[in-house]
């Protein structure tokens, strides 16, 4: 199975891809990273030095990492399809505050995702 990361190059993405390393350590499972936002374009080699020299960093891990990207334009549907492409056992989600009328005004892509996701959900916010 497969822990599948929304990151974004943001505190919430990085709590996102944090959690997920330690969660895919522990269930021994490989990370697949999607960027919601159809112009940031990660690779593997920028994620894995992100990592690199912090508690989640890969290198002895055994943990696989790759990125996959969705040709969707709705970053919550982008996610999910990624998800359901790669048979994933959970969806990693870094959240942010927003407000109430922030999330009415704007809508809201952590909420589309935790609703629709067809697998459990890893909800983290940023320390």
């Amino acid at each position: 199975m497969t822990i599948v990361v929304a990151y974004a190059d943001t505190e919430p993405g990085h709590a996102a891809l944090r959690a997920a390393v330690q969660e895919a350590v522990l269930r021994r499972q490989d990370i697949v990273v999607t960027p919601p936002v159809s112009d940031f374009h990660p690779t593997e080699q920028d994620i894995t030095a992100f990592l690199a020299g912090s508690e989640e960093d890969l290198g002895t891990t055994g943990v696989q990492l790759s990125v996959k990207t969705s040709q969707l334009h709705d970053p919550a549907d982008a996610v999910i399809q990624v998800a359901q492409e790669v048979g994933a056992s959970a969806i990693c989600l870094g959240l942010r505050h927003r407000t109430a009328i922030g999330k009415l005004l704007l809508g809201s892509t952590a909420q589309r995702i935790l609703l629709d996701a067809p697998c459990m959900i890893i909800a983290v916010k940023p320390s």
